[in-house]
């Protein structure tokens, strides 16, 4: 099980900004601020966003990497997965696919996908059989 990821991002304020519109759907509503002097040398400042008591998807600022990087949002219903993608796309992103079964994977696979103002891959993801349904 992953416990943070730090994505590289060309402009801090922007993705904040994109992120604070779209991971509040999804139950991320916490945000810190770590002032990377606080850490050892050289370690970055850092803008996270988590919830339920964790705070574990971190931007820093940098060359932004989009190829590099795929991020799942796991959505607790077919209809966050709805709301998830049209936030995105109102606060910039572009769709790479609207949201649908992914039955490529398995027909319980509900998931739409976009691109970040960065251009990464951001992927919300509803699978019934990991909420018990």
């Amino acid at each position: 099980m992953l416990d943070h990821i730090f994505l590289t991002v060309g402009d801090t304020d922007r993705a904040i900004a994109f992120y604070e519109r779209v991971l509040p759907i999804l139950g991320m509503t916490s945000r810190l601020d770590y002032d990377g002097k606080a850490g050892p040398a050289g370690h970055p400042d850092l803008k996270g966003f988590g919830g339920r008591g964790r705070m574990d998807f971190w931007l820093r600022q940098g060359a932004a990497a989009p190829g590099a990087v795929h991020v799942g949002f796991a959505a607790t219903s077919a209809a966050m997965v709805d709301a998830a993608f049209a936030a995105a796309v109102a606060a910039g992103a572009s769709a790479i696919h609207a949201p649908g079964p992914q039955r490529h994977y398995d027909p319980r696979y509900y998931a739409a996908q976009v691109r970040d103002p960065d251009g990464y891959s951001l992927e919300f993801v509803y699978k019934r059989w990991q909420h018990g349904a």
